[in-house]
């Protein structure tokens, strides 16, 4: 008897990453995760994602990853509050295809440095960037493939052959996975601030707040804890019943209720297990 597939109207998920690697702990502005692909390159795609995640017109990034160059964010109200994106395309030894973004003192740097050397923005957008990153990185990015051993890896990333691209990301979007505690001591990955507010009952204003400034925000008689980390977001939904726990420690011991939030964390045993997970998985998924 032969089994009938329904079509589906669900489009099927971008696959941009079958390699990951996190480096969101060190010192800013060094705490970057490398995104890497062995696949070929669907750049439609590759240049929508990047556009939705860095606010980069699609036509601009398309013509960015075709071409290399960089992308500098306009000024606001005649103040330039953010730096630049930045796309390297690859070299004939191998080097893969690299985007990444500079904050705008980083960006201030690179255009200095660019009208001293006499070199281009983008080139010296990568010095800029690379000098801040953590050392062993560095020494992976200086070997073919980021020194990956074949061998090892899974071999459907494997049989893609060479690293194709790498995008050195800190953002929050639908295509990149973060990790999330909730009060019964699951860990639920949502991917871009839209999830994340339908999970929580929230609106993704107030998602979009949350994970850029950190902080508490209440959900009903529960409330949600952000701390940002390296500029990272690491969340976590807490009970009523804990929630009460945390204001009647911070007010007994003079804390701030971050802090009375997360010694109430360390005493909840269901907590305590996610967190010790979260450690050992790097605090996030893709």
């Amino acid at each position: 008897m032969f089994k009938i597939k329904k079509k589906t109207d669900k489009p099927k998920a971008a696959v941009l990453y079958n390699i990951v690697e996190d480096y969101s702990e060190f010192d800013a502005p060094g705490n970057v995760t490398v995104c890497a692909m062995t696949l070929i390159e669907d750049l439609p795609t590759h240049a929508r994602v990047l556009s939705e995640s860095y606010d980069v017109p699609f036509e601009s990034m398309s013509q960015l990853l075709k071409e290399g160059g960089t992308y500098v964010y306009p000024h606001q109200s005649g103040l330039l509050t953010r730096g630049l994106f930045a796309c390297l395309l690859g070299d004939a030894d191998g080097t893969p295809k690299q985007t990444f973004v500079l904050d705008v003192m980083q960006f201030a740097e690179a255009e200095q440095a660019a009208r001293a050397r006499s070199v281009s923005l983008a080139v010296a957008a990568k010095d800029v960037l690379y000098r801040t990153l953590p050392e062993e990185l560095k020494l992976k990015l200086a070997q073919k493939n980021l020194g990956l051993d074949y061998r090892t890896l899974d071999r459907a990333v494997a049989k893609g052959g060479d690293v194709k691209y790498v995008d050195f990301r800190k953002d929050w979007s639908p295509h990149f996975k973060r990790l999330c505690i909730m009060p019964d001591g699951r860990l639920v990955e949502t991917g871009g601030l839209d999830e994340f507010a339908r999970l929580h009952g929230i609106s993704t204003a107030q998602a979009k707040v949350l994970v850029e400034q950190g902080g508490t925000l209440e959900v009903g008689e529960e409330v949600l804890a952000c701390q940002i980390v390296n500029g990272q977001p690491a969340v976590a939904r807490f009970t009523a019943k804990n929630y009460v726990k945390a204001k009647e420690l911070a007010a007994a011991k003079s804390l701030h209720i971050m802090d009375a939030l997360s010694e109430v964390a360390y005493q909840d045993p269901a907590m305590m297990r996610s967190l010790v997970r979260k450690e050992l998985t790097g605090g996030r998924q893709t």
